[in-house]
């Protein structure tokens, strides 16, 4: 019943969109009917384009995202356990976290041209921080009074990190993840948008110095499909993978 009425809006749009373009309220050079989108979408499908750009998209998305963690998930568990690096570094982090990292994109253009590396570049910067903040986070809210019980049992400081206050911050963690990945696809995008030869945002970007706002429309909704498929995912993986944490990042889904 939950899905049902999530259903509810997208339908009514669709209804209103083809109601629109048959009584010709809508222009339909800058909005095409729904068929013609489907009937572009099934043409890009079945030449290949749309799964090339696609797979090119998720594997900078995939990429970027597991250098992002693998180098701001250890940062934070560092400044978490060290706090008195805290100082040092959270004058920076409150300075680069202001910037947009499509702003980045010209100096990034300059620094390594157009090719896969500005492109992973932005997605670290757009992914860092929910990465980064919400793991320490998780890891500086961890229960005072958790760490004294470990400390009566006689827990070292390597048994107090595994043991407490790791499985205590995965709610946190896994949030961060959540985000991170969003974040990832979205500024993916706006960089395939400005500097790419390849990928869903160039498509779309060619398709309008062509003015085909059917492709574009495609190229719209192949972005939240797969943002949608991607964090879904996620979140039911995190869920078999760490049940004990599922309630508490749920955000009220089934």
């Amino acid at each position: 019943m939950k899905q049902l009425k999530g259903m509810v809006i997208p339908l009514v749009i669709l209804l209103f969109w083809i109601a629109g373009s048959a009584t010709e309220m809508i222009n339909q050079y800058i909005i095409p009917p729904p068929a013609k989108v489907l009937q572009t979408a099934i043409d890009l499908t079945a030449s290949g384009v749309l799964l090339k750009h696609i797979t090119i998209s998720l594997y900078r998305v995939f990429a970027g995202f597991f250098l992002t963690v693998l180098f701001a998930f250890p940062l934070a568990v560092l400044v978490g356990m060290n706090q008195k690096l805290e100082p040092y570094i959270e004058p920076v982090l409150d300075f680069l976290g202001h910037i947009p990292p499509i702003a980045c994109i010209p100096m990034l253009i300059l620094w390594f041209g157009i090719g896969e590396t500005s492109k992973l570049a932005v997605i670290i910067l757009a992914t860092f921080f929910p990465v980064f903040l919400n793991t320490l986070n998780g890891i500086l809210s961890c229960s005072k009074q958790l760490l004294e019980v470990g400390e009566v049992f006689g827990f070292r400081a390597r048994d107090k990190f595994w043991r407490i206050i790791m499985p205590a911050a995965l709610p946190s963690i896994i949030v961060g993840f959540r985000l991170g990945l969003g974040y990832s696809w979205r500024s993916l995008i706006g960089a395939e948008l400005i500097a790419a030869a390849s990928g869903i945002g160039y498509m779309i970007i060619d398709a309008e110095q062509l003015s085909r706002p059917d492709i574009i429309i495609v190229g719209i909704l192949t972005i939240g499909f797969f943002g949608y498929i991607i964090d879904y995912c996620f979140f039911k993986l995190s869920n078999r993978l760490l049940p004990w944490v599922g309630e508490r990042v749920n955000y009220g889904r089934s």
